[in-house]
């Protein structure tokens, strides 16, 4: 039994080390469900880490090596996929500092060949590795409701199991390395044609002269009801565009989902209309606005607001 195995014994009261790079508006909330779970939490961030995350018993690191060093599992929660290189190959990163039998898990959304590729390097000095993307935005990261999905050795997945637990509710193992990005890139090419439709459907009716805030309850009661009708609905006719998911960040799948595409001869042409559109919104100052703010970019074209605010 390894190290990170026994470590899971409660009987002893043995609680594993756990480090986490990244401590943004998905990873601060993540990061203290495992604290909160009763973890040693190994802290690191561009930023100083948060206040509340020390007060609850965090402890903040210099570096991604020393996280690695401390830590028998080290989580990332990242922007992008440089960031994912750099805080696992760069200066002081975590490669520097991981040990055999240790396991290093990415939760951030990055390009799934890219993690192939950081995979090998991460087996290569004796660690595992897991790609193991979120959706549910900064609601989900709150109240750890959070889907998971995760590629890698099935071994490292079983012994993290109870990690993501703490972090979400529907956690799925689905294949090896890059598998986990390859699902949550999917996952985002369905999120934003649902929240188009849902977009022109509400743009639609309102234009018509109907209620769009009737209509929307109407549509929950029937065949199109869908998570984003009810959530992402309401935030149109409430015109609610605070972020929970930022375009910005919606952009960055699409473009890892049209990328892949084209590299095995694929056509998604409603995933490129998607990211036109997201594309129009940040053009007008948008880039930080909630995906719901797709609906925007409808609205110009259309000469008119489903509601106002």
């Amino acid at each position: 039994m390894d190290r990170l195995t026994r470590n899971f014994r409660r009987g002893n009261e043995i609680m594993t080390n756990i480090g986490f790079i990244g401590l943004g508006t998905m990873g601060r909330p993540m990061a203290g469900h495992l604290l909160a779970a009763g973890h040693r939490v190994f802290l690191h961030d561009v930023a100083p880490v948060a206040p509340e995350l020390i007060a609850a018993g965090g402890i903040p690191c210099r570096s991604g090596k020393q996280v690695a060093e401390e830590a028998d599992a080290v989580i990332i929660m990242v922007p992008d996929t440089p960031h994912v290189e750099a805080v696992l190959f760069g200066k002081d990163g975590v490669a520097s500092g991981i040990s055999k039998g240790k396991v290093v898990v990415d939760m951030s959304s990055i390009s799934p060949l890219a993690t192939k590729e950081f995979a090998k390097k991460i087996e290569a000095l004796g660690a595992d590795y897991l790609d193991a993307p979120v959706s549910g935005g900064e609601v989900g990261a709150r109240t750890a409701s959070l889907t998971i999905m995760v590629g890698g050795p099935e071994r490292a997945f079983g012994t993290m199991r109870p990690i993501f637990d703490k972090m979400g509710k529907n956690v799925t193992h689905v294949g090896a390395n890059g598998d986990g990005q390859t699902t949550k890139v999917a996952n985002q090419i369905i999120v934003a044609l649902t929240i188009e439709a849902v977009s022109e459907a509400l743009l639609f009716a309102s234009r018509a002269g109907a209620d769009p805030a009737l209509v929307r309850k109407a549509l929950m009661g029937g065949f199109a009801s869908s998570r984003i009708l009810e959530v992402h609905g309401e935030r149109m006719v409430k015109r609610n565009f605070d972020p929970g998911f930022r375009i910005e960040l919606h952009q960055k799948d699409l473009n890892l989902a049209l990328e892949g595409a084209r590299a095995l001869g694929l056509s998604l042409p409603s995933t490129a209309v998607a990211q036109q559109l997201f594309s129009s919104c940040t053009a007008h100052g948008g880039k930080a606005w909630d995906h719901s703010a797709m609906v925007r970019a409808l609205e110009l074209m259309a000469g008119h607001e489903i509601a106002t605010a």
